[in-house]
């Protein structure tokens, strides 16, 4: 990593990657199709659709958003979803809170007692196999571990996996979220305090394609709370998810393979 991309993490994820919020059914079908390759055609979770397109009951009231390279032609790197309230059925379970139905703490947080128009959950986030490098990434869709931060003399970021959590954080600021949930790995949590990311764990253990955590996250905090050195990173995130709800037609010429 060269002198100046190591202390400004914006220019080191422009240079290489872009994000943008899938606004249109050509740019959705993108995601669907980065999900159904590594849920279904390599990890196995989902059954395989003619179609190639994983998609399931939460979707149409999702907001979605994918990482491409910022070179053409654009290839699909990687994506997640905002899963929002059902604007029909506000207390409808969001996907965690079925999965952790019996392992919730409720005594820490209930998300039934929360205004559910400001509570959201952050899912489905995929990394296509070719961009999971390191060993035992083919059997996650999508990870982070301590080496992928390197070491003082040979610093690295994880921009594909962080980047996606950023993106899902400015989906949900613009929309009014304050909480967000999350079925994460044990582990993830002493990897986002290298962020200035506060998550906390809200239940205990259950399993769901492994061990999995439900744990929860303050928007305004995290957006309050980041590292300096991610800072520049975020305003780039940020910055390009807006841009891409401003240009609704999005898209064109933006299709990635």
């Amino acid at each position: 990593m060269k002198i100046f991309e190591r202390f400004n993490l914006g220019h080191g994820f422009r240079k290489y990657f872009e994000i943008a919020p899938a606004t249109n059914e050509a740019l959705r079908n993108d995601v669907f199709r980065i999900r159904h390759e590594v849920y279904c055609e390599e990890l196995k979770f989902e059954p395989e659709r003619p179609d190639r397109l994983e998609t399931d009951e939460y979707d149409p009231h999702s907001l979605h958003c994918l990482i491409r390279t910022s070179n053409a032609p654009n290839h699909l790197v990687g994506c997640t979803r905002l899963v929002l309230a059902k604007p029909d059925d506000p207390l409808a379970p969001l996907p965690f809170e079925r999965t952790c139905a019996n392992t919730l703490d409720r005594s820490i947080i209930d998300p039934l007692k929360l205004p559910r128009d400001r509570i959201a959950e952050v899912s489905r986030l995929a990394v296509r196999g070719t961009y999971r490098r390191r060993k035992g990434d083919d059997k996650a869709a999508v990870a982070i571990s301590d080496d992928d931060f390197g070491t003082g003399d040979r610093p690295r970021f994880p921009y594909i996996p962080i980047g996606l959590y950023l993106g899902a954080v400015a989906l949900a600021s613009r929309s009014g979220i304050d909480t967000l949930f999350v079925l994460t790995e044990p582990r993830l949590a002493s990897h986002f305090g290298k962020l200035g990311v506060d998550i906390r764990q809200i239940g205990g253990p259950v399993e769901h394609r492994g061990t999995r955590v439900p744990s929860m996250m303050d928007v305004p905090s995290i957006i309050k709370n980041m590292r300096f050195l991610v800072r520049p990173m975020w305003r780039v995130v940020q910055e390009e998810i807006e841009n891409g709800f401003e240009d609704t037609s999005g898209g064109k010429n933006l299709t990635g393979r």
